[in-house]
């Protein structure tokens, strides 16, 4: 009997000795490759889980970095204070006149919001109805919910990444969940812990190009602490936790200027632009001051809309129309068949390919010159008929086309371990479609167009096909003498201390392979192009703040089998002393309808020169 006892109690302490070995294990070595263990390193220790199973979170700030405009005006991000509500008994809220008073505050009623309250499991900002933001407090708001003696109710600064009143940028981009893009790009760190399936990504734009470094080092979360019953643990109140280094988050400074961005914006909503493009160059180094893209997007609602909204349409490539005869022009010039004098005979009808004139009956007599001034389409395709494809296609290459113009840089820098490109969804644009002639458009050697194709492309139709930030570009490389630069978005990355990360310096386009376009080449288009506003077909916008030059297009597309145009102008101005390049695209019009794209360029240059006048005003 006393034997049996022995082991009995032998037995005992041996499991209760294994009982506290585990215990001790547990705590002490939290690295452990066991399911317990592996939550536990997740959140900081096994010794932080019972705490953690009683703290109800909410994030104030997500960490993500801020874009500047090129004077430091913030873009994004703004602080704002609202209310957080966290789950917890109804009885350990307060009496009825309190949460009375609270529902007055919130301008809601009572009862609604008793029972979203009831509802919670886990802590919640208030929303007005039907808002998607959190609630933004008024200053009076704030102080009479201070003087309120409730539980589970705190007013919290929140950072609101859209300030109040922004209108979308598609240049900048959105943010949305990418879980797909979030395990083929974050494979460690997903299965680390330090990153989620649920993080917001940049989805486009600025957003998704710069994405690795706007995410920052993490996110600022308050803690509110409950027991087991749900009741408010007594001392330990709101905890604040948030990342320990003064570096983040980034600050990116963009070439934008916000107050002409918004301006723009909202003529180009003024007059109802429904689809298109608005992009302003500054001349000196192309950097991009203003890219607005129609229709609008919302960022705070992704999943109700359709696929066009997220498009920004400046950087998708269309039909040219007769824009693309500027590329003509100097192909023809370059290749020494042609010159600004030569007259040509236009009686409205090419006499083959199916080619007229948009003017009915022809514009009798005229010059090269005057045919870029007016838009003649024989002409065009009679000097197209004098090149060889290798020769169109090799000025092409030159002034941009057929290539993606945006700032780039093809070998890792500063902290980019990999190429960047700021603006990946930019489309290259062609001259030729490699499927419909030999070779390729890129100045290859060996393409073969017979005199159709050449004929229809002179006049920006058939497979041409260029982006508004291309056509703006176009202007840019006349004005600088035949230099292509590449349209800069982003001047530099700063700490949150101020100190500068990296610097994007403004840069010409490579030149190696495809060459320059002559000096006295682009002084000819230039002269042509100031002719167009003179007594051309742009000579309706002559009348304006600033004298100004460029030129207009009309492309013949389809919608749905029905005919419709894509209306295009791009120029320059002032003409004497040009500062800024612009090109304007309004897609799908109905035929034979006034050009929109002319007038919308007029309007924005005068909103430019408005804008330069009253900045200069002492």
């Amino acid at each position: 009997m006393a034997r049996r006892a022995a082991i009995a109690a032998l037995l005992f302490t041996l499991i209760m000795g294994l009982y506290i070995v585990r215990l001790a294990w547990l705590q002490l070595t939290p690295g452990s490759n066991h399911a317990s263990s592996a939550l536990a390193s997740s959140r900081g220790g096994w010794k932080r889980m019972s705490v953690a199973q009683r703290q109800r979170s909410l994030v104030l700030d997500t960490g993500r970095g801020d874009f500047l405009d090129r004077s430091g005006r913030p873009i994004t991000g703004e602080t704002y204070s609202t209310v957080a509500l966290f789950p917890i008994l109804a009885t350990e809220r307060g009496n009825e006149q309190q949460l009375r008073k609270l529902a007055g505050i919130l301008k809601v009623n009572v009862s609604d919001l008793t029972s979203w309250w009831d509802a919670l499991r886990d802590p919640s900002f208030w929303h007005a109805k039907g808002q998607s933001l959190p609630y933004r407090l008024s200053e009076g708001q704030v102080r009479e919910l201070s003087q309120l003696q409730l539980q589970g109710i705190k007013v919290l600064p929140y950072r609101n990444r859209y300030i109040e009143g922004f209108n979308s940028k598609q240049a900048i981009g959105y943010t949305s969940q990418h879980p797909e893009w979030l395990e083929a790009v974050y494979p460690k760190e997903l299965a680390s812990g330090k990153r989620m399936l649920t993080d917001q990504v940049g989805g486009a734009g600025l957003e998704k190009s710069l994405d690795k470094l706007l995410r920052g080092i993490g996110a600022t979360s308050v803690s509110y602490f409950v027991d087991s019953s749900l009741k408010p643990m007594k001392g330990l109140d709101l905890r604040i936790t948030q990342p320990n280094n003064s570096y983040y988050p980034l600050q990116i400074g963009t070439t934008l200027d916000l107050e002409l961005q918004n301006r723009i914006e909202a003529y180009a909503d003024s007059v109802r632009l429904q689809e298109g493009a608005i992009v302003v160059l500054d001349t000196k180094n192309a950097d991009i001051v203003a890219m607005v893209s129609r229709p609008m997007m919302d960022p705070e609602h992704l999943g109700a809309q359709e696929g066009k909204p997220l498009l920004n349409h400046a950087l998708i490539a269309a039909p040219p129309g007769s824009v693309f005869k500027l590329v003509t022009e100097a192909a023809a010039l370059e290749a020494g068949v042609a010159n600004e004098h030569e007259r040509f005979t236009c009686t409205g009808e090419y006499g083959r390919y199916g080619l007229s004139c948009w003017k009915e009956g022809g514009h009798g007599t005229l010059t090269l010159r005057e045919g870029l001034a007016q838009s003649c389409n024989i002409a065009f395709a009679t000097i197209a008929e004098r090149m060889s494809a290798e020769q169109f296609a090799r000025t092409a290459a030159a002034l941009g086309v057929g290539r993606q113009a945006g700032w780039h840089a093809e070998k890792p820098f500063g902290p980019f371990r990999e190429p960047l490109r700021l603006l990946g969804e930019e489309e290259a644009g062609q001259l030729f479609d490699r499927h419909s002639v030999g070779g390729a458009d890129n100045g290859d050697t060996h393409i073969a167009a017979d005199g159709g194709v050449m004929a229809q492309s002179a006049i920006g139709q058939r497979d041409v096909q260029m982006t508004p930030l291309q056509a703006a570009n176009l202007v840019v490389t006349l004005l600088n003498k035949g230099r292509v630069m590449e349209p800069r978005l982003v001047r530099e990355i700063r700490y949150a201390s101020g100190q500068r990360m990296v610097k994007f310096d403004a840069k010409q386009a490579s030149a190696k392979g495809v060459g320059r376009i002559h000096p006295a080449t682009a002084r000819v288009l230039l002269r042509g192009m100031e002719a167009v506003v003179d007594h051309g077909t742009g000579r309706s916008i002559r009348q304006g703040v600033w004298t100004v030059a460029g030129k207009s297009g009309t492309a013949n597309v389809t919608r749905d089998g029905k005919p419709r145009v894509h209306q295009w102008f791009t120029g320059y101005g002032p003409a004497q002393s040009p500062r800024y390049a612009v090109a304007v695209l309004s897609k799908y019009r109905p035929p034979n309808s006034p050009n929109e794209a002319t007038k919308l360029f007029r309007g924005v240059m005068d909103i430019i020169a408005e804008t330069e006048q009253r900045s200069a005003e002492p």
